[in-house]
């Protein structure tokens, strides 16, 4: 099954993949972690896996921030991870594991996460959990690849895969 993902996201230039088992959430890694409502399996009960991907921002770009070049890059990247994973979530679910894709921005609105400044899923403690980057000190998930300029998604899916 991991060949057959991994091929598929190969086939759709995907530059990092990972993959977590939900037993990882029940044991934290380290202190402040999440509430349990937002572990996977509290989202989406029959999960037993989580796929994570990420498309890097590339450098230049961001060095223009804030500019509309920056924000155009933004939304392309997030509309690529949301078509990414949802095609993913269709892959594994004619595989037979029912599977849901976790949009790249789990809140409201802005005027909601100015409110109360928490998403309903963390793509980067699933991205550390899947074994993608580690936590800097400014709480950034840092790649080898692309440092800390990398947006994520996951996909919650009912298949045990390979972490």
């Amino acid at each position: 099954m991991r060949t057959i993902l991994a091929a598929r996201i190969k086939h759709q230039d995907i530059p990092l993949f990972g993959i977590a088992s939900v037993d990882r959430w029940k044991d934290p890694p380290f202190d402040d972690w999440m509430p349990e409502a937002f572990f996977p399996q509290s989202i989406y009960p029959e999960c037993r896996s989580v796929v994570v991907i990420g498309y890097p921002i590339t450098l230049p770009i961001i060095d223009t921030a804030p500019s509309i070049w920056y924000a155009e890059q933004y939304k392309t990247v997030n509309a690529l991870l949301d078509q990414s994973a949802y095609r993913i979530s269709l892959v594994l679910t004619e595989l037979g594991h029912p599977s849901v894709y976790v949009p790249r921005d789990g809140y409201a609105s802005l005027s909601a996460l100015k409110e109360h400044p928490m998403s309903f899923f963390s793509h980067r403690h699933a991205a550390y959990l899947a074994g993608l980057g580690t936590f800097g000190w400014n709480n950034m998930l840092l790649t080898e690849r692309f440092g800390p300029r990398v947006r994520f998604t996951s996909i919650l899916t009912t298949a045990e895969l390979d972490a």
